[in-house]
């Protein structure tokens, strides 16, 4: 038998008679305080900071009893997710060595109220014994800060205030009339709410670059960047008893997820892959976190931890001056030079490089970055008539809120557009109740060097969301 739905604020309750079989729409009750979707990292810190603020239903649930009667009350959070099992943290990086200390992770479950009521009742050990027993001024795998998720995860469901369906959002409307957002789930009726919270995540960019669509090799064969970075999974998918046992992977970019692809290979090809061999295109040097006086240099985008070490000792032998990029010097110091051919794309050597170059690997992995998720479809009725028409958001990275989109000025001088957007900017206003967090709509941040950075990580996304969520409340 299906579970009845808890929640007393659907927006429209179908009753029928054997006789009738009519539908009717019972009265309203006052809508949820936030609908967060999402139950990655972004959307477990949302959820605490919520918690944090939003009055309490009850201090515990210390019995079946109480329980019982808990469950008869309005919610006053829905948190959607497919699978509540820690996002793609725990689904696909569990082996990659953290670039944060593992201080930080256990900063970041000790930060607010609803985690540590969480850690308090959960029979130890747990996660979080788990990473109190880590060296702290070190990483860790990521299987430590997934494991963490896992354990906040199971906690936060059973908070009094919190509803949660293992669905999808995929659509959600604005009445501005109300200000009330009418969100619809992918298997269950719609629900109201004041605040609608995104926290939908990235994954890797797959498309493939340019250069690699005008070559168009038939035979070159992709891995997935979230394969790249499993060594368990890499190691069966270039299985050496293959029909092909000698491969040669081609790996882009100079991030931090290339250098651990780049150290994954490189070990695999030590121990139980001796036949496969690398080739490294880039076009950037490498750049390295610095810590410098009660800050850090390139936190966001610079080398750090295992992948920094590991980079300095096997990769980086340019000294910032050369043509090449460091192609010749790599050739003659590197220790893994006998495995990795590194080639450098920059300064129009893209084209020639590429041809020259690729038609030689069997795979190919891109490490280029992160693309966000697709949204809800988003609508909104204007305030004075009752159509929908589609929502276009521009997402904020101070506030954590959003504005709609504004159309394009025309471009009659380059001077005249610039004018317009900076003057539009100004009068744009923030669309009410709709928020984001986590890694697809961090904070952004500027260094003491001007720097501009998107800070992402568990506990800045502690960090970003205890100081903009009291005023996404108010």
């Amino acid at each position: 038998m299906t579970a009845p739905i808890l929640l007393p604020l659907l927006h429209e309750r179908r009753t029928a008679t054997s006789k009738t079989k009519k539908t009717t729409t019972t009265a309203m009750t006052t809508p949820l305080s936030a609908v967060v979707v999402g139950a990655g990292p972004g959307g477990i810190t949302v959820l605490g900071n919520l918690l944090e603020h939003l009055p309490r239903t009850t201090t515990a649930v210390a019995s079946a009893a109480a329980a019982a009667a808990t469950a008869t009350t309005q919610k006053k959070l829905l948190w959607v997710d497919p699978q509540f099992r820690g996002g793609r943290i725990n689904a696909r990086y569990r082996e990659v060595p953290s670039n944060t200390k593992v201080e930080l992770f256990n900063k970041f479950a000790h930060e607010v109220s609803a985690f540590r009521d969480v850690i308090e009742r959960s029979p130890k050990p747990n996660a979080v014994t788990a990473l109190e027993g880590l060296p702290q001024d070190k990483g860790c795998p990521l299987s430590y800060a997934a494991d963490l998720c896992l354990m906040l995860t199971e906690g936060l469901r059973k908070h009094p205030d919190v509803e949660t369906r293992q669905s999808q959002v995929t659509a959600a409307t604005l009445d501005k009339r109300t200000n009330i957002w009418d969100v619809k789930l992918k298997d269950g009726e719609p629900v109201l709410a004041s605040r609608l919270i995104l926290c939908t995540g990235s994954s890797p960019i797959s498309k493939p670059l340019p250069i690699l669509e005008r070559l168009r090799l038939a035979s070159l064969q992709e891995i997935h960047l979230d394969t790249a970075l499993a060594p368990s999974v890499l190691a069966r998918t270039l299985d050496p008893s293959a029909a092909s046992p000698s491969p040669t992977v081609a790996v882009v970019g100079a991030s931090h997820s290339a250098i651990l692809v780049l150290m994954n290979l490189v070990e695999l090809a030590r121990t139980s892959h001796p036949r496969l061999r690398i080739k490294w295109f880039t076009r950037n040097r490498l750049r390295y976190a610095e810590y410098m006086d009660g800050w850090i240099l390139r936190d966001n985008t610079g080398l750090k931890g295992q992948a920094a070490e590991w980079a300095r000792q096997n990769l980086d032998f340019d000294d910032g001056n050369s043509d090449d990029g460091g192609d010749a010097a790599f050739a003659e110091r590197s220790p893994v030079r006998d495995l990795v051919t590194r080639v450098w794309t920059a300064g129009g050597r893209e084209d020639q490089a590429y041809r020259a170059e690729l038609p030689g690997c069997t795979h190919i992995v891109q490490a280029v970055g992160y693309e966000n998720h697709p949204l809800p479809q988003l609508h909104v009725i204007g305030p004075h008539d009752g159509a929908a028409k589609p929502l276009d958001v521009e997402f904020d990275h101070e506030t954590g809120r959003f504005f709609e989109r504004s159309s394009r000025p025309g471009s009659a001088s380059t001077a005249a557009a610039a004018g317009a957007v900076a003057a539009a900017k100004e009068k744009r206003e923030y669309v009410p109740g709709i928020f984001g967090a986590g890694i697809a709509f961090p904070e952004r941040v500027v260094d003491p060097h001007g720097n501009v950075e998107y800070a992402v990580g568990f506990w800045k996304f502690m960090r970003y969301v205890s100081r903009v969520a009291p005023g996404w409340l108010d």
